[in-house]
Formats: structure tokens, C-alpha cells, sequence
């Protein structure tokens, strides 16, 4: 595996001078905020990298674990803030639907498809191994970063939606229709615009879109075929996560974000 040093990391960063001078150019007010996510993203990997390195060589379960509720909290701080809902009405629902959803499916994942293929030769399938740090925080990072995109999606579209045609909302609540048949419009709504792009790159990966994952793999000296087989899987994975998380966050936030008549709280 080819190394990248300082000064080459140097020139890879300098392609991000191109898009910051559109952003200038086009006037979009994006250079501040951009330059200080490159700026956070850098530090934040780079700390990152040298705590992991020792969480690996220690490896203690419930370090990793809390390790896991660390993330978990960060992912929730950033949806609540993209989305701007009140964080005393979602903020419970979405990290108990992130983390829930990222232990469960970490787990399957391990248990059920590492475990009966290659992994018992390097690692005895264990309590501790289900949550050893080289595989559970990895899957589990990759887990919140796909569900932290599609629920912020997900729940701006959904609640946006409410409150723009409450008329119709209110409607069919006053015709009989449950809070679950009143909000279903919006919910099938917030599931196609969210889920739509995922879709259409599962339809085209391979073909037209290499994703990172496989390339990184390949890159670092994998064998293709066994590169093939991990970016399918975590397909799945995040695919069927953030599913899961949505349908649970939505599920434990309707009866916080409504009152006993159906009606929408203030959210914002």
C-alpha cells in the first residue's frame, strides 16, 4: 500500500482552492464555512487517527462501546442542528433510534456475516469480539454517517411538510383518519425525496459510480473480488440502518411532537 506523506496530503488539499474560488465568484457565502470544515475535518481525523490507534492496541469492549455513544451524541447534536428542530422534542428519539439501530445492525453484521466466512480463523467469536475495535467502530462510524444524512433529509421534509399544507392534515384528521393515515402523505414524501439518491447510485454502482469504500479497499492491496463482496455488504447495511432509524425516530418523536388532538407542536 502506497503511503501518503505531508507533502503530498499538501498537494491532494490544494484541488479544494478550484470549488472555493467558484463559491467566492458566485457569491454564495459558503467560503467561511467551507474553509472551516476543511480546517475541523483535518484536525478531527487526524486526532482521531492517533486515539484509534491506541483504542486498537488496547481493544476493551466497553471502551469501544463508549466510544460508540460518543459518536452517536455528536450525530445527533449535527441533525438536530441541520434540521433546527427543539432538541427537548427529538433529540431523545434520535439518539436512541441511532444508537439502537447502529448497535443492532454492527451486530448482524459481525455475528452473522464476518463471523460465518473468514473471521473465526483471525478472531474467536466472542461477547468482547462482537465489539472489537478494528470492526465495531468503523461499521459503526459508517452506520451514523449514512443515517445522519438521510434523517436530516428525512425530518426536514416531513415536518416541513405537515406545516406547509396543515389545512390538508387537519382534513383528514377531521374526516376520521388516525395521526398514522393523516401523516402517511408526508412520510411517503420525506421516504422518496431521502432515499431516492440512494437508489439510483445502488442501480448504478459498479458501472458508473466506484465507491470510495471499494477503491480504498483495492488501493490498500485487497483482492477485488473480496473488495466486491465488503462494498455490497455495507450497502446493505446502511441501506437497511437508515430505514430503520428513520421509521424509529419518527415513531418516538410523533408522540412528543404531537399533541392528544393530532395537532403539531412547535417544533422549531
Amino acid at each position: 500500500m502506497i503511503d501518503i506523506d505531508i507533502q503530498g496530503l499538501g498537494i491532494g488539499l490544494l484541488l479544494m482552492v478550484i470549488p472555493l474560488f467558484f463559491l467566492y465568484k458566485t457569491r454564495t457565502g459558503l467560503v467561511h464555512s467551507t474553509l472551516s470544515a476543511i480546517i475541523r475535518m483535518i484536525v478531527q481525523l487526524w486526532l482521531i487517527g492517533l486515539y484509534l490507534q491506541y483504542l486498537f492496541i488496547y481493544d476493551i469492549w466497553w471502551v469501544n462501546l463508549i466510544w460508540g455513544i460518543i459518536m452517536t451524541l455528536v450525530a445527533t447534536g449535527t441533525a438536530l442542528q441541520r434540521t433546527r428542530l427543539r432538541p427537548q422534542l427529538i433529540g431523545i428519539p434520535l439518539f436512541v433510534a441511532f444508537l439502537s439501530t447502529s448497535i443492532v445492525i454492527a451486530i448482524y453484521f459481525m455475528g452473522l456475516v464476518l463471523y460465518t466466512s473468514d473471521a473465526p480463523s483471525v478472531t474467536p467469536f466472542t461477547f468482547t469480539s462482537l465489539f472489537s475495535a478494528r470492526y465495531f467502530i468503523p461499521i459503526f462510524g459508517l452506520l451514523l454517517g449514512n443515517m445522519l444524512g438521510v434523517n436530516v433529509l428525512s425530518l426536514t421534509t416531513y415536518f416541513d411538510g405537515i406545516r406547509r399544507e396543515k389545512q390538508m392534515y387537519r382534513y383528514l384528521l377531521g374526516n376520521g383518519a388516525s395521526r398514522w393515515e393523516a401523516t402517511l402523505p408526508f412520510l411517503r414524501q420525506a421516504i422518496i425525496k431521502s432515499f431516492n439518491p440512494c437508489i439510483a447510485n445502488m442501480a448504478v454502482m459498479g458501472l458508473v459510480a466506484m465507491p470510495g469504500t471499494m477503491i480504498g479497499q483495492i488501493l490498500g492491496g485487497s483482492d477485488p473480488s473480496q473488495a466486491i463482496k465488503y462494498q455490497m455488504m455495507i450497502v446493505v447495511i446502511t441501506f437497511a440502518a437508515s430505514m430503520i432509524s428513520l421509521m424509529l425516530t419518527i415513531s418516538l418523536a410523533s408522540t412528543r411532537c404531537f399533541d392528544r388532538m393530532g395537532r403539531l407542536k412547535d417544533i422549531y
